[in-house]
This record gives structure tokens, sequence and C-alpha cells, in this order.
């Protein structure tokens, strides 16, 4: 199987929300399930059926990120040498064609959230940016037509 790339902070929110399914809502479902089967015919105890698909998607939330984080290739940005140059982990302050400033920051595919300024190393904007120095201009396919970007400042943290 490939490896994915992963943040460091990305792999630490796919292992606490891992650790919450199994300590807290896994246990509160089999309690659900078990109270429910007390009040008896389970055919049409609505408790009972609720509490097993909650179970379902709880068991299947949990192999899904057991599956991720031993496919993850987690990467320490932190502890990269990259000579100054845009690489995935990087956070990137830029100046768009239209003079406002935005910041992302390079994550895999799974932890991007463009809300919170994380973007997949396979999106357009991402793509563009790596190999890039600061100062540099990045032009991006955006599906809008094409962008510009300036490289105001690269951090690894």
């Amino acid at each position: 199987m490939k490896k994915v790339p992963m943040t460091v902070q990305g792999a630490e929110r796919l292992r606490q929300e891992l650790h919450e399914l199994k300590t807290v809502r896994r246990p509160r479902v089999i309690q659900a399930i078990a109270e429910a089967r007390e009040h008896g015919d389970l055919k049409e105890n609505a408790e009972y059926h609720a509490a097993k698909e909650q179970q379902g998607f709880i068991e299947g939330r949990i192999a899904e990120i057991e599956s991720k984080l031993s496919n993850a290739e987690i990467i320490d940005v932190t502890k990269i040498n990259a000579g100054g140059k845009v690489v995935f982990g990087a956070t990137v302050d830029l100046m768009d064609d239209n003079g406002k400033e935005v910041c992302y920051q390079i994550v895999g595919e799974d932890e991007a959230d463009i809300k919170a300024g994380r973007i997949s190393v396979s999106s357009p904007i991402a793509r563009a940016l790596i190999g890039r120095l600061e100062g540099d201009a990045a032009i991006v396919d955006a599906p809008g037509g094409k962008r510009e970007y300036e490289i105001v400042a690269i951090r690894y943290e």
C-alpha cells in the first residue's frame, strides 16, 4: 500500500479522535444497546436499532482512522531543512493578484480544511507553490481561471 503524507498535527488529531471513539463513544453505545435490550422485543425497538446503527458508524470510523494512520508517512516539517523552499507541511503567507493576503499550510489530503487554512498537497495552489522560494510568484490554474500569488513568507511550524 502506498504511504500517504501527513503532518504531525494531523496524525495527532486522528489519534485523539480514535482515543475518543474507543474510550468514550464505543462504551456509551454498548451501554445504550444493553439498556435497549432490556426493554424487550428487539424487532420493534427503535432505541435498539438506533444504537446498533450508531455502533456501526463508530466501528467504521475506528477502522478508517486505523487504516489512515497505518498508511501515513508522518512528516515533521520542523525537522526538515527545506532551504527556504515551500515543501509539504510549510505554512505560506501569500498576496493574491488583488492585493489580498492569505495564509495556507500545505497538508495531506485527509487533513485539508480550507476554512482552517489547510490545503491539500494535491490542490492546484499547493502544486503551484511547492519548490518555490520567498518572493517568487506562482501562477495557479484554478477552476475559475489563472490566479497569481506572490509568496510573502514561508514558515515551518
